[in-house]
């Protein structure tokens, strides 16, 4: 099993910045992919990012070349750094992992709240 934890959340201006966490924790060695959600009030969930366990990124339109997603192999970390904010970024967001060989398991944190506004 996979246990994931987000953190660094907060109310932020437009045009800031804000670089969320996801720690991770149990059967490291078993993710392929990991990747970053997001959820706004009355909206479907939806893909923010993703790097796979190579190293190769993946990217929704709306955040290309604001957000970056990287980690922390030997801190077993997650991290989403979003520059230039929006107040359409503003959602709950979720640290997404999925493990597995044959069968492939798909956890998720808790999520942590980001809010741009002025």
């Amino acid at each position: 099993q996979v246990q994931l934890v987000e953190s660094g959340g907060g109310l932020v201006q437009p045009g800031g910045s804000l670089t969320l966490s996801c720690a991770a924790s149990g059967s490291i060695f078993s993710i392929n992919v990991m990747g970053w959600y997001r959820q706004a009030p009355g909206k479907q969930r939806e893909l923010v990012a993703v790097i796979t366990s190579g190293g190769n990124t993946n990217y929704a339109d709306s955040v290309k070349g604001r957000f970056t997603i990287s980690r922390n192999s030997a801190k077993n970390t997650l991290y989403l750094l979003m520059n230039s904010l929006k107040p359409e970024d503003t959602a709950v967001y979720y640290c997404n992992a999925l493990a597995g060989t044959l069968v492939h398991l798909d956890y998720w944190g808790q999520g942590t709240q980001v809010t741009v506004s002025s």
